[in-house]
């Protein structure tokens, strides 16, 4: 972004008039364009508490870290929710935030944030991948792996009970009835406009009895969801690709769950997309520092002693994968665009009110 010269008379008019009214801040200054945007504070949005007991976990050491590798100084803007995190992007409050995906999918669709890097899962990846899980020997096994395109497992899924990790859940609800309703599986129930609808719509295409439970009941959770399939109550368990094997498949078996299947016995079908990994968010029009720099210093955290430090302790990630927002969050907002009510529900979920 360009430099904007101010000249000397129009600056003290400015600090001036501001002085006055009590009410020119440099945020108003920017979204004006009367100033640039760029300057030498980096602002974060973290949501922060007032001790730790581990130093390690206090967000003030990766300012500090950043601070260090960018030669400019660092600082927390506190925030309590990934919606108050968006609206400080929104007003250039803060320049960066970590948030979920699906808050970093509605401060680029509503908003037009971006995405300058994405943590890495264990294996390295930036996502994973949305499954349904079935028995072998079902007749949904059997129409995956009999070879005949004919034979569409995600048609036989209409009446079966199916076990969910739990309300709008990424892998668990939203990606796989996203896909089934998109693609014609699954017909919606009630009101397009409604979250609510989206129950009807479960219980009425797969089962009265599915299970869609609330968290700290037993088959809440992906290791709830296999539980589900597992001990017989549901026919098709909705997670991640590397669920079954996380509970059921360990080196060693001790460490496995007690209602755990044979490994063999469970029938991962064809991906329904791909779940995006923790976003690193910026707003483009107000970022303060460049946007390339940033990048370059979270990417290199994963090759110093000290940044890697803070991302196990701090940020629970190996590293950073520099992305944007249409690679990282395309597929996961075309599935989840296909929810009803969907809209409806992220607009009070995430409302911006300017106070």
């Amino acid at each position: 972004m360009r430099p904007t010269t101010i000249s000397a008379s129009l600056l003290a008019l400015l600090i001036i008039t501001g002085a006055l009214s009590g009410c020119l801040e440099k945020d108003d200054l920017i979204i004006e364009g009367v100033i640039d945007a760029q300057d030498d504070t980096l602002t974060i949005a973290y949501i922060t508490q007032d001790d730790y007991e581990n130093p390690n976990e206090d967000p003030q050491v990766l300012a500090d870290y950043l601070s260090n590798e960018l030669g400019v100084t660092v600082e927390l803007y506190h925030v309590t929710s990934d919606g108050m995190a968006i609206q400080a992007l929104r007003f250039g409050h803060a320049d960066i935030a970590f948030m979920d995906g699906a808050s970093a999918w509605v401060g680029w669709q509503k908003y037009g944030l971006d995405v300058l890097a994405a943590d890495q899962k264990s294996d390295g990846r930036t996502y994973y991948n949305a499954h349904a899980w079935v028995l072998n020997g079902t007749d949904v096994a059997d129409a995956y792996l009999d070879g005949n395109d004919t034979t569409d497992p995600f048609a036989l899924l209409e009446g079966k009970t199916s076990c969910h990790t739990g309300w709008l859940k990424s892998a668990g609800m939203l990606m796989p009835m996203g896909y089934l309703i998109g693609n014609g599986y699954v017909e919606v129930v009630g009101d397009v406009g409604d979250i609510s609808s989206l129950r009807d719509t479960i219980t009425t295409h797969f089962s009265e009895s599915s299970s869609i439970p609330d968290k700290g009941t037993p088959y809440y959770g992906y290791d709830g969801a296999v539980k589900c399939l597992s001990d017989g109550t549901g026919d098709v368990a909705f997670a991640k690709d590397s669920t079954v094997d996380s509970y059921c498949n360990n080196d060693n078996a001790s460490e496995n769950e007690e209602w755990c299947l044979d490994v063999e016995e469970y029938i991962k079908l064809p991906t329904f997309g791909q779940s995006p990994s923790h976003p690193v968010v910026y707003n483009p029009d107000l970022i303060s520092v460049d946007a390339a720099d940033i990048q370059a210093a979270l990417a290199g955290m994963s090759q110093s002693d000290e940044g890697v430090v803070i991302l196990n302790d701090l940020l629970s990630t190996d590293g950073f994968i520099i992305t944007e927002a249409e690679t990282h969050l395309g597929s996961y907002g075309s599935l989840v665009g296909e929810i009803p009510g969907i809209d409806a529900y992220y607009n009070d979920k995430y409302e911006i009110v300017i106070e």
